[in-house]
């Protein structure tokens, strides 16, 4: 795409899809425990508000995971999802995570023409491209879009980006997401790393994603960097519900959008009605000073995570775990 083609902060990109990962990266949070109502309700929202793509969940493998610690979105069965959508004769499509190593993807992703989802969104770290081709090989012949999400961007180096990029680029991969998986990418760098996937898209012929985390509030900062950059597939999640830190939030980024199709009041009234429920029911997620340590530091949140789960309080000391780490 070229520069002159992308736009001003007053007009919009007929290309740009939003994609909502709320059940997906929010059921991380809360192991998938969303009720029936809600996910209805999700769906109606994001169908009402002109979201592009809505993501269910994971399509886990049940012999490694236990479905009896697990909400149903962890295995995104398409029963299940039938029963929220129907059909689903709404121009947004349906997508689902295949995580590699974690499903069975031979047995449990069968034929397009007998499945609610449109699109599979394959999650691989670096080392993982091969494998991730694989599936994406497996979901394209059976007639799915496909994306391969590079998780932990900012731990790869830059020749691994280069050669990540030409491998998915000769695969059949839609699109390529930069995922800044640690929430340690500043603008600075993600304007850098959008550039070059921008490159290998051109290149290839492959649209470019972003999926932001929140450990230093800049998700939503990250994701128009890239908006503005040519990124066309853009993740959120309603109240930036997500592991962790959490992501660019839904109402945010309706809000921020030019598109006429997209109705932020729509996304307001679920936050209003089902998001805050979800925060005075006990849920938790957002910016804390542990995510804000673990992103300067560019380390996965599982040690914030378990830093908060015990009711830690003593930052100063957590600071100096990490750095013992080093």
């Amino acid at each position: 795409m070229k520069r002159e083609e992308r736009g001003t902060l007053l007009s919009f990109r007929p290309s740009i899809r939003v994609v909502d990962a709320t059940l997906r990266d929010g059921g991380l949070v809360n192991n998938f425990a969303f009720s029936d109502a809600f996910v209805r309700a999700l769906y109606e929202a994001n169908v009402h508000a002109g979201v592009d793509y809505m993501e269910f969940g994971y399509k886990s493998d049940a012999s490694i995971f236990d479905a009896k610690k697990y909400g149903k979105w962890k295995f995104c069965r398409e029963d299940d999802i039938r029963a929220v959508v129907g059909e689903n004769a709404t121009p947004m499509k349906i997508a689902c995570m295949a995580d590699v190593g974690r499903c069975d993807y031979e047995r449990d992703i069968g034929e397009k023409g007998n499945s609610p989802v449109d699109m599979y969104r394959i999650a691989a770290y670096i080392t993982q491209i091969p494998a991730a081709v694989a599936i994406a090989e497996h979901c394209k012949k059976l007639g799915y879009e496909t994306t391969v999400n590079l998780m932990a961007v900012s731990n790869a180096s830059e020749k691994e980006i280069s050669i990540a990029l030409e491998l998915l680029g000769d695969a059949p991969v839609d699109v390529i997401y930069i995922v800044d998986s640690y929430g340690s990418v500043y603008p600075e760098e993600m304007r850098v790393l959008a550039e070059k996937y921008l490159e290998a898209g051109e290149k290839y012929g492959k649209k470019i994603g972003i999926h932001a985390h929140n450990n230093q509030n800049l998700a939503f900062a990250n994701t128009i960097e890239c908006t503005a950059l040519g990124v066309d597939f853009l993740d959120a999640t309603m109240s930036g519900m997500g592991r962790g830190a959490g992501n660019c939030a839904m109402e945010l980024l309706l809000g921020f959008l030019k598109n006429p199709k997209y109705k932020l009041v729509h996304t307001l009234a679920f936050v209003e009605k089902h998001m805050r429920a979800l925060r005075e029911a006990g849920t938790v997620w957002g910016y804390d000073v542990p995510y804000l340590l673990t992103g300067i530091l560019n380390r996965h949140p599982s040690s914030a995570i378990e830093f908060l789960r015990r009711g830690r309080t003593d930052y100063v000391e957590f600071y100096r775990e990490l750095l013992d780490q080093e």
